[in-house]
């Protein structure tokens, strides 16, 4: 596979793939029978063939960025393939990731996997059938999921800090139903940068949106424009069958009353 020039091999596109399935740089390589270092090795040549990072990692796992998912969707076109034997697996976004890792910890099923991404990488893991529930932040979203079973598990306020019309969008939370509502009051608006980086988003000058649980959970109290019920919107757990570990976490993310 060629990338702006640079002549990237099936190997090193494996490990992106191995690390998109899993979640996680260490069983990724673990999957693919190489060392941690071997791994990173291949994913360096991917970023240096790119021109920027491919994968972020985070508390609970790796996720790819916007780049290393253009890689792989070509990737799996061409025909590329990694078989990775799961567990359990559950998607989120950063927004409630504190809670699932709470409520997965409180209930020890053996063997659970935490994905950490947004809500459309979410409902492809979904689709490829690499996952086995999803927590859905933006509600709009689910008008591409009408193939899964779906339960409402929580509500969540969203903040609007307004310093300006120029916008940074976050990359998680119900984003598209906060500038909804910027047009819906016929503000005059840009958004000229995006990030994955809650630090980013909180130190920019710019105006934003974020999700108030994700403040609340850092302690963190921000001055919002309007009243972050305005911005109300439904947390949905989607999966396509009820199994007892989806029962069992869906009803417990219920029970922490968001």
């Amino acid at each position: 596979m060629t990338i702006n020039g640079k002549s990237v091999t099936s190997r090193q596109i494996e490990a992106l793939l191995a690390v998109q399935d899993t979640g996680s740089q260490a069983a990724a390589a673990r999957s693919l029978g190489v060392s941690a270092p071997v791994l990173h090795k291949y994913l360096r040549s991917i970023e240096a063939a790119v021109g920027s990072p491919v994968v972020i990692t985070t508390p609970a796992g790796s996720v790819l960025t916007q780049e290393g998912l253009e890689v792989t969707e070509t990737a799996r076109s061409m025909g590329y393939r990694v078989n990775v034997t799961r567990g359990f697996t559950i998607c989120c976004s950063p927004v409630v990731e504190d809670m699932v890792m709470s409520v997965v910890s409180s209930l020890k099923i053996p063997g659970t996997n935490i994905v950490v991404s947004d809500d459309e990488y979410n409902i492809q893991m979904m689709r490829e059938d690499r996952a086995d529930l999803a927590i859905i932040d933006d509600p709009l979203y689910l008008f591409d999921a009408e193939e899964f079973q779906m339960e409402e598990i929580g509500y969540m306020g969203m903040v609007f800090v307004d310093n300006g019309p120029s916008f940074i969008k976050y990359k998680y939370g119900a984003q598209r139903v906060a500038y909804m509502f910027l047009d819906s009051e016929d503000r005059e608006y840009t958004v000229d940068s995006e990030t994955f980086s809650l630090p980013e988003l909180l130190g920019s000058k710019k105006s934003y949106f974020v999700d108030e649980f994700l403040l609340t959970r850092r302690n963190l109290r921000i001055k919002s424009a309007i009243d972050p019920k305005m911005l109300r919107h439904a947390i949905t757990a989607i999966y396509r069958t009820e199994t007892k570990n989806v029962s069992r976490v869906v009803k417990a993310l219920m029970s922490r009353n968001l």
